[in-house]
């Protein structure tokens, strides 16, 4: 049988930012949830799952052929809070932005060239930048008296450039997932 390699297109955000976003966790260590270790931290473009060596091989092309057209652009997250907005309960706490026109035509131009390459389903809805602090614990979460449940808000203001782009790999391991890069592509 095959090896399998659960891929996701994404932005590493820069060392200075993953540690700014990290200790957001000290401040709600109280919520019921899983938090994303530091070096983990990213923004997922295009989700892919399960693929073979060989489809692993042409997502790798296919992403290539679309940054080399690619300029560098530059990122706002603006605000800590609960996510995906309007669900309850809440599925994660994460850091957002608002809707960046560079990024929402890159993700689009990596999703049709990846249409027909490999078996997945591009996202219909808009897509605004965001980053998986942490992960709820549905059950956990039901537990707590709805007036206990902790407030998870905040403004921020960061701001960085985005450089490259990568191909990345999930390992699930035994202390978490571990995300390791099989490509990185420089923008222009």
């Amino acid at each position: 049988m095959q090896k399998r390699h659960r891929i996701f297109i994404a932005i590493n955000l820069p060392a200075d930012i993953k540690k700014y976003l990290a200790k957001f966790q000290e401040k709600w260590a109280d919520l019921p949830a899983k938090w994303t270790a530091e070096n983990n931290l990213h923004i997922t473009l295009v989700f892919l799952g399960d693929l073979t060596d060989q489809e692993l091989g042409a997502v790798c092309m296919s992403v290539k052929e679309v940054i080399v057209r690619q300029k560098v652009f530059d990122i706002n997250l603006s605000a800590i809070s609960y996510g995906p907005d309007g669900k309850l309960p809440p599925r994660m706490v994460w850091a957002s932005g608002p809707k960046n026109k560079e990024l929402s035509l890159l993700k689009k131009e990596l999703e049709e060239a990846l249409l027909g390459k490999v078996n997945f389903r591009p996202e219909e809805k808009a897509f605004s930048p965001h980053i998986t602090l942490a992960r709820i614990s549905t059950f956990l979460w039901r537990q707590i008296e709805p007036e206990e449940r902790p407030e998870v808000f905040e403004n921020i203001d960061l701001n960085f450039t985005v450089e490259s782009i990568e191909v990345m790999e999930s390992e699930l391991k035994r202390g978490g997932p571990q995300y390791n890069i099989i490509e990185s592509y420089q923008l222009q």
